[in-house]
């Protein structure tokens, strides 16, 4: 029994074409803007890409990319289709093409379908990705004069002053490591030389931030050294004093920033695709139609169109069963040892020239 199965006039067929023609052209817009959205995803963590370790975060924007290219090509193509078919005519061209065609973006839509799923399931690997790379970045802060490194201390800055955020988890990350050069301490003061030899590693550790980290909204000059001091600074309680420093760390700030994008992206995404398989679906119809009105001799009669000629069991059944039979085609019978000459006939009744005589030995030299 066909799936969805529906009556078509003639009428009704050439207004399937037309309007398929038109939907076929709106997604070649929707496949450019795929094509824009994984651009602008791309140029987006490129922007952060000093600030993120080498993992594999590219994966979703250049699918995207791929995705809208290809999209602007078979809806074109299927453009083409729809409007040749508006002459059912003119649908003998297209006959033996439409079926893979429309199997073909089947896989396509799927595909689609994909990507959105991966811009929901990104997050895991985009926040380990800037997990790695902020802690490396805010442990070479103070390497200004290292090559490859000398313009990390900017760019933490840029992103702490743009994202109102400081440190990877927060401001504490800086009391952990040595971010003044030691090109700008003063070694012949004691309070540094004590301190230098205090630390195992012999790295200058303080407990302040970098004046980036500083909260422009607060009311009071920031307090950027002697942080958890209380007592260094006039009615002070670094507790309470939640806008004297942004508390959110950058992980967290970035990674709420490109989730923000990913899902608006994924959404778009499932919206193109729930509206690329209805295009798919009308195809579908367009095309079992038109070869049951050719079936029947007469292209002005009312033919059926259906998404599947059998039921979805009885479909998948007999694609099993093909699929069993390609694999059977390629294995050799191994029934007889695996000799494929084993059934070849015996020359012993075979015809020997034109007397059907078998021919003489040729005796031995004596």
């Amino acid at each position: 029994m066909a799936v969805l199965r529906l009556k078509f006039t003639k009428n009704k067929r050439d207004k399937l074409a037309q309007v398929l023609w038109i939907l076929n052209w709106i997604s070649v817009l929707t496949g450019i803007l795929l094509f824009s959205l994984g651009l602008f995803l791309k140029v987006e963590i490129n922007k952060q890409g000093e600030l993120m370790a080498e993992r594999n975060v590219q994966h979703v924007p250049n699918m995207l990319i791929s995705v809208g290219l290809i999209a602007c090509a078979i809806n074109f193509l299927g453009g083409k289709i729809c409007y040749d078919c508006v002459d059912t005519t003119k649908f003998l061209r297209w006959k033996l093409i439409m079926l893979p065609y429309i199997i073909c973006t089947f896989f396509f839509t799927f595909c689609m379908l994909v990507g959105a799923l991966m811009c929901y399931s990104m997050r895991g690997e985009l926040e380990e990705s800037l997990n790695l790379g902020l802690t490396d970045a805010i442990k070479f802060y103070k390497d200004t004069d290292t090559p490859g490194r000398c313009f990390l201390k900017r760019t933490v800055d840029m992103l702490q002053m743009e994202f109102h955020c400081c440190g990877n988890n927060g401001y504490k990350d800086w009391f952990q490591i040595q971010w003044i050069s030691n090109r700008y301490l003063d070694m012949s003061q004691k309070e540094v030389v004590d301190r230098l030899r205090s630390n195992v590693e012999g790295k200058y550790l303080m407990n302040g931030v970098p004046f980036s980290c500083c909260n422009i909204d607060s009311p009071r000059p920031c307090i950027q050294q002697q942080i958890t001091n209380n007592s260094a600074h006039f009615n002070y309680e670094h507790q309470t004093e939640a806008l004297n420093l942004w508390m959110k760390g950058c992980r967290q700030a970035l990674l709420e920033y490109y989730t923000d994008i990913m899902q608006s992206i994924g959404l778009t995404v499932l919206i193109i695709w729930l509206f690329e398989l209805s295009v798919l679906t009308g195809v579908r119809y367009l095309q079992t139609s038109l070869e049951n009105v050719l079936r029947q001799g007469d292209l002005n009669l009312e033919s059926d169109g259906w998404l599947l000629e059998n039921s979805f069991m009885e479909t998948a059944r007999i694609n099993l069963n093909i699929i069993k039979c390609l694999g059977k085609g390629n294995q050799i019978d191994t029934g007889n040892n695996g000799d494929p000459n084993i059934n070849v006939p015996s020359t012993s009744n075979a015809h020997y020239g034109p007397d059907n005589r078998e021919p003489k030995e040729i005796p031995e030299a004596s």
